[in-house]
């Protein structure tokens, strides 16, 4: 309820219509408001519980005495003040207003595997100031409060739960009304409304990614303190042969996860071209190629399709995920296990940031080209045959695109969970965990 109340930001940020000409900045500027007033608003409300609900004369937490009401309220702050950086940085990597999307643009006039190339580069460029920001958090809570100023700091950065996802359902709302008039074939400056709206949405979901990518490094490290403290390994060493090797190990879990959900739309994606390729092939056998609608029965089959590749495709990576921190505790030990999950959770944390930001941005460069964006970049050069919508330029953008919306659909949110999962799969089953693996008991003897 506490995290829903400063969502009245979005009533004030309304009252100062920020939208432009037919929409774009304009739109971002007035989401990105909302968020804005919704944590200027939650800070006071976090201070006032906090000073109201905490004993006046502090209290202990396990490694620290004398911890004070305000530093709880610092913590959260923290959080939610890191939150809202982080979308700001996600929306000047992905959004058309700014440089980077522009010049990913320009790269399309070449061909798609430089936009590839920048898109990538922009993508691990985007983690820098984001994990910054969470490692300076994490200082600064842990050294308040030890790791319940970790997890409050998480707690900070949902305090505006509800501004973060409302604007981060704006982007798959405005990318199904664009369909819809496609299908709908209504006229053309209704889909280049609609493109207007979903560029910016497409800027909001990279924001809301960036709010789920903190609060899911920041939870999981929160949990990895609680396993630490439930196996007594607050003062344990990292420095030993099982602990490199659990840091290594814990890399590798989100690029082999990565991978895996990578494949599984790779392989969705070939049985609907297929699919699809068959359905026009018995059209243009039966001679009714131009017909306007597809059948029930087709559209089904591909729904089928993408269903069952949701639901089968996700097994395996839904069980490395589960089982992989198990078979590490009970085969190395419990410290290899905290080493384990500290590498996981630092390599899914930066791959999220650069996933998503990667897709958002090449999603935003294809629509920057299609609606003639370019000819702002290149003033007297621009030829809308060479560089506008249906150009050799915007075919390399939208190679760019296809490669990126599994990036950013997909393999990029997932890391969220990967994070979350395998630290609580590790604090479950602390208690069975043995401090000494089966494979490092017949080293060791």
């Amino acid at each position: 309820m506490i995290g829903g109340w400063p969502s009245g930001g979005r009533a004030v940020s309304c009252r100062f219509d920020g939208r432009g000409e037919g929409g774009g900045p304009g739109d971002e500027v007035l989401l990105k408001r909302q968020l804005l007033i919704a944590s200027i608003l939650a800070t006071p409300v976090l201070f006032g519980l906090c000073y109201l609900y905490l004993p006046e004369n502090g209290f202990a937490v396990r490694g620290k005495e004398g911890v004070l009401w305000w530093h709880i309220a610092i913590c959260c702050c923290n959080g939610l003040y890191s939150g809202l950086l982080i979308g700001i940085i996600a929306e000047y990597y992905t959004s058309s207003t700014y440089a980077p999307v522009r010049r990913l643009a320009v790269e399309c006039k070449t061909s798609a595997a430089t936009n590839i190339i920048q898109g990538l580069a922009l993508g691990y460029k985007s983690c820098i100031i984001p994990v910054t920001l969470v490692g300076a958090t994490v200082w600064i809570n842990f050294t308040l409060a030890r790791f319940l100023g970790i997890s409050v700091g998480a707690i900070g950065i949902l305090m505006t739960l509800a501004s973060s996802l409302s604007i981060d359902a704006f982007g798959p709302i405005t990318d199904n009304a664009g369909g819809l008039a496609e299908m709908c074939k209504m006229p053309d400056f209704v889909r280049d409304r609609t493109d207007v709206l979903d560029a910016a949405g497409n800027t909001t979901a990279a924001i809301g990614k960036g709010f789920a990518i903190s609060s899911a490094m920041l939870v999981a490290l929160g949990s990895f303190g609680a396993y630490a403290q439930t196996k007594h390994l607050m003062n344990t060493p990292m420095i030993g042969s099982f602990q490199f090797m659990g840091l290594i190990f814990g890399a590798v879990v989100p690029y082999w996860f990565f991978a895996l959900t990578m494949e599984s739309v790779g392989i969705a994606a070939g049985a609907m071209v297929e699919e699809v390729r068959r359905q026009v092939n018995e059209k243009r056998a039966a001679g009714n190629i131009g017909a306007p609608d597809a059948s029930p029965e087709d559209c089904d089959k591909c729904i089928a399709i993408a269903t069952n590749a949701s639901l089968v495709e996700m097994i395996a990576p839904g069980a490395l995920i589960v089982l992989s921190p198990l078979g590490v505790g009970y085969l190395f030990g419990a410290e290899m296990l905290c080493a384990f999950l500290l590498g996981a959770v630092v390599c899914s944390a930066t791959m999220a940031v650069s996933a998503s930001n990667t897709g958002g941005a090449w999603d935003n460069t294809k629509k920057f080209v299609k609606t003639g964006g370019l000819k702002y970049e290149l003033g007297d050069e621009y030829d809308a045959k060479l560089h506008g919508n249906k150009s050799e330029t915007h075919k390399n953008a939208i190679v760019g695109d296809t490669v990126g919306d599994p990036l950013k659909d997909t393999s990029g949110p997932a890391l969220n969970i990967v994070m979350k999962l395998m630290a609580m799969v590790a604090l479950v089953f602390a208690p069975s965990i043995p401090d000494q693996g089966l494979i490092q008991y017949y080293v060791s003897n």
